[in-house]
């Protein structure tokens, strides 16, 4: 069962605080039962939801859908990466994080130092998700990893070594909405959790529900355990076959519905000896869950009907000017234009050499490909910085943003809602 340990605070600094914040005393802090042997008993109801919503997200992934999805998901990710960084009130153009991202492979300039943060933290979390999701096991020390390449600057990281708390004061947990476990109990919960990652005892939606609550109720860093928890989701999904790559974006649902999040959370920390209310916490935590799943599910499947809009749209504009051009209207499969023209989603804003490197093949096939699609009106010239000739796919770029602001709405509709919550693109014009 769940415990509360008793804890003394005693300050070290009271200098020029409030009388408020410079207070010591008893507090307590929780210590969850470990995942595995947790009792999860979902009633009929809630357990075919489950199964549903599985197959949803399997359906989605699979065909034509699925490699569009997975082709934007690096561009939907940069959400996650603003809000998870706490940019206040910055929120950089997807063209800016696109053109920060090709920074890798070409020198080029035109994008701002929050794109740049932001463009790498959607390369950590792809990298390190995609090492997780292949990996024979998830270990502490994969975990351990993953908060390095996001937090480089804090050498060493490593699990806590101090009480840290949710709430409240900055300088006491007396007045906490919540007090994690103490360090003490940090590393053996984590050795659980990854233990209860790698097997399969319950199915793939109801693990990573599980390993997220209890990730977050165990706050084994002292900052980026959201960012971290949310990236363990996706893992789940893809270690178990669920999910190919990063594709529905659950962990920005959770964010916007705040509320309800909070409030799953709160009922998966069950109160001490109370095994009714643990078996009724981790159901209620689970019904959040999976009503994210199945909102993320409906945005990502909105979201390749656009782009299968999109790839018509295109079609239609590259025909007319092939043929114009005396070309046959459709290029070959095999040809570096029908590849750059099916990878716009994943990589809408390209150089020369970044196409050619990207694609494999010469700058000069790249810049006479990328020039009939510009003749097309599929992307567009853009000079980035001063030297550097670019081509954009704006009507990809434009996808994302009003994707984002209506995963920022609370009513997944900015009609209903306006986005709220964490920093979004401004609504492009109407084109």
């Amino acid at each position: 069962m769940p415990r509360l340990v008793r804890q003394d605070w005693v300050p070290e600094h009271s200098y020029g605080l409030s009388r408020r914040d410079r207070r010591g005393g008893p507090y307590e802090c929780y210590v969850p039962d470990p995942l595995l042997g947790l009792p999860v008993e979902l009633d009929s109801t809630l357990s075919r939801r489950v199964a549903s919503a599985e197959r949803r997200v399997r359906a989605l992934v699979s065909g034509d859908t699925g490699a569009g999805l997975e082709g934007i998901s690096r561009l939907l990710l940069r959400s996650e990466a603003i809000a998870s960084s706490r940019i206040e009130g910055l929120a950089p153009a997807p063209a800016q994080v696109a053109i920060a991202e090709l920074s890798g492979v070409e020198p080029v300039r035109g994008f701002s130092d929050v794109a740049a943060q932001v463009a790498n933290n959607v390369s950590v979390l792809r990298r390190v998700d995609a090492a997780l999701a292949s990996a024979e096991a998830i270990r502490v020390d994969d975990v351990l990893e993953l908060h390095r390449a996001l937090f480089p600057s804090e050498s060493p990281s490593e699990l806590r070594r101090v009480q840290n708390w949710i709430g409240g004061s900055t300088w006491h947990p007396l007045d906490a909405e919540f007090v994690p476990p103490p360090p003490e109990d940090v590393a053996p919960l984590m050795r659980d959790l990854v233990d209860y990652a790698n097997g399969a005892t319950h199915g793939p939606l109801v693990q990573a529900a599980l390993v997220h609550a209890q990730f977050e109720t165990i706050h084994p860093f002292g900052d980026g355990n959201g960012r971290i928890g949310r990236a363990l989701i996706h893992a789940v999904l893809r270690r178990r076959g669920l999910t190919p790559a990063p594709v529905l974006p659950v962990s920005m649902i959770l964010h916007t519905w705040s509320d309800r999040y909070v409030a799953g959370l709160t009922a998966f920390r069950a109160a001490p000896d109370d095994p009714d209310g643990l078996r009724a916490g981790v159901t209620t935590w689970v019904e959040t869950f999976v009503g994210a799943v199945e909102a993320a599910v409906g945005q990502a499947e909105r979201i390749a009907d656009d782009i299968g809009d999109l790839r018509e749209e295109w079609a239609e504009r590259v025909g007319r000017h092939r043929r114009e051009r005396g070309l046959r209207p459709v290029p070959r499969t095999d040809s570096i234009d029908a590849a750059i023209l099916t990878g716009l989603p994943e990589h809408p804003v390209l150089t020369t050499k970044v196409a050619a490197d990207v694609y494999g093949t010469t700058e000069t096939s790249a810049r006479r490909a990328l020039e009939l699609l510009a003749g097309s009106g599929v992307v567009e010239r853009k000079t980035i910085g001063t030297r550097t000739s670019g081509y954009l796919a704006r009507d990809v770029l434009d996808l994302v943003a009003f994707a984002e602001r209506r995963l920022a709405s609370t009513r997944l509709d900015t009609r209903e809602a306006r986005p709220s919550g964490f920093a979004v693109p401004e609504s492009p014009p109407v084109r």
